[in-house]
């Protein structure tokens, strides 16, 4: 049986960010490990939202549930907003002389390589683990502003906006793939080789922008692992949600952030008509 609050509406909220241009190089409180970590996640956005759409999408007409059907239709707005966004983000970077398009290239070979070899159940459940993924990180960001309170402006406003919006649709890939899958075996190890290959694309684009700005040294790398790994870190505060997952009995809205989604949500009113 579905988690997902009764109530839950999935809106795209169509945002005009005026990112800066040209984007601070160091945008996040003048950190460039910090900076290049969320520029790194953003460069994997427009293709891994893309293939999140295509992979909900082949089921479509397998769904008879009313309310998971509008569900499906706000989850593919969404998606298409923040793959529009990134890419825009994107083109800052480029502009700043990162090789957005090298990094992008193993992204774009995996997942035709998935869209051809893997079943369209197998391709819904790598979905299923990177949405999980996205959720966890976007609560942090939500209910603990430190993680992001040193960027400037525009880019907390970005960044918030995303975290909202995969916070509302956090289980609608979850919910389809139970409804025509199921099977529990084949998320949990869609979710092991998604961490592996998140954590390994994440890793690379930092390090190129960090090495490209004369940065990467090892104190700015130590200091960017603590941040990160550390006994009070980013990933390390994540372990126990990420963990649940694994359960026999995971839901993703058993991580009850329905009223923190609502008050940010608060932030970025009103919604389209």
């Amino acid at each position: 049986m579905s988690l997902t609050p009764a109530n839950l509406q999935i809106r795209p909220r169509r945002m005009d960010f005026s990112l800066p241009d040209p984007l601070p190089r160091h945008w996040h409180g003048n950190d460039p490990f910090k900076t290049h970590f969320f520029n790194a996640m953003s460069v994997l956005f427009p293709d891994g939202e893309r293939y999140f759409i295509d992979s909900v999408r082949q089921f479509r007409n397998q769904i008879t549930d009313p309310a998971l059907l509008e569900q499906i239709r706000g989850f593919i707005g969404q998606e298409g907003h923040h793959s529009r966004e990134h890419i825009d983000y994107n083109n800052r970077l480029r502009a700043l002389g990162y090789d957005v398009d090298r990094l992008e290239l193993p992204v774009k070979r995996r997942i035709r390589f998935v869209q051809k070899q893997f079943s369209p159940d197998r391709q819904l459940a790598g979905t299923v683990a990177m949405e999980h993924f996205t959720a966890i990180l976007a609560n942090a960001l939500l209910s603990e502003p430190e993680w992001i309170d040193q960027a400037s402006p525009e880019m907390q406003r970005l960044w918030r906006w995303h975290a909202l919006e995969e916070t509302e649709h956090k289980a609608v890939a979850f919910d389809v793939y139970m409804q025509v899958s199921g099977d529990r075996k084949i998320l949990r190890k869609a979710m092991r080789q998604a961490t592996f290959f998140f954590l390994k694309d994440v890793t690379k684009g930092t390090l190129h922008m960090l090495r490209k700005d004369g940065k990467l040294t090892p104190s700015t790398w130590w200091k960017g692992l603590v941040w990160l790994w550390g006994p009070k870190g980013f990933f390390t505060r994540l372990i126990p949600a990420y963990r649940d997952f694994f359960r026999e009995d995971f839901h993703p809205w058993q991580h009850d952030n329905a009223q923190l989604m609502d008050r940010v949500a608060r932030e970025f009113e009103p919604l389209p008509a």
